[in-house]
């Protein structure tokens, strides 16, 4: 995403994790069967191979107010469990993180979604770097999780945006790829309140 797009994720860093036992929804077995496969990459590479960890790791923490803090361990908890996983440049110019309805993860705003739909993807968290923003990554990373997406079956693609404080970037963007809003919340209890979007494919 480009410059102040950062896509915001389910709630703050110690109330989202990947862990304990996976919610039965419609398409659990597929997605079950998604996440015992190594997640493949450009090249046929599998995420493990391709992802530079501490490149990640150190472009989310300049990133930390609009998406949330992660260690090693809680990125390797979101990258084991997530249904896609797109990089640029192993992760140095950008990545994407996405789960689908099945996934361990207790944020509020994926337990929004989880609510509401029997099957969906959800966006947890695409950051660009600052020096690479300009050359269309964010719009990449999304083809490509549409395009994953629609082969694993899935019609709906879930993501949210900040509200309070605005993000009027991030509005557009999402905007121009055929999001609509579908609610709005205050998920951490807080100040902070989101928009939550879907695009159906």
């Amino acid at each position: 995403m480009e410059a102040g797009l950062t896509a915001t994720p389910g709630g703050t860093g110690d109330r989202c994790y990947a862990s304990g036992p996976r919610r039965e929804s419609a398409g659990v077995a597929l997605a079950a069967e998604l996440r015992s496969t190594p997640k493949s990459l450009n090249g046929g590479a599998t995420v493990t191979d391709s992802i530079d960890l501490a490149a990640v790791l150190a472009l989310n923490a300049a990133h930390e107010t609009e998406t949330s803090p992660l260690d090693a361990a809680s990125l390797q908890a979101l990258l084991d469990a997530a249904f896609h996983v797109g990089l640029v440049e192993r992760g140095r110019e950008a990545f994407l993180i996405a789960f689908d309805q099945a996934a361990p993860y207790a944020c509020p705003n994926f337990v929004w979604f989880q609510a509401r739909y029997a099957r969906f993807v959800y966006v947890d968290r695409i950051i660009v770097d600052a020096a690479a923003r300009g050359r269309g990554h964010a719009r990449t990373l999304y083809r490509e999780l549409f395009d994953a997406a629609a082969a694993a079956g899935h019609t709906i693609i879930t993501c949210e945006v900040n509200l309070v404080p605005p993000n009027p970037g991030s509005d557009a963007f999402h905007a121009a790829l055929g999001f609509e809003e579908v609610g709005r919340g205050a998920p951490d209890g807080t100040d902070k309140r989101v928009r939550y979007l879907v695009h159906r494919l």
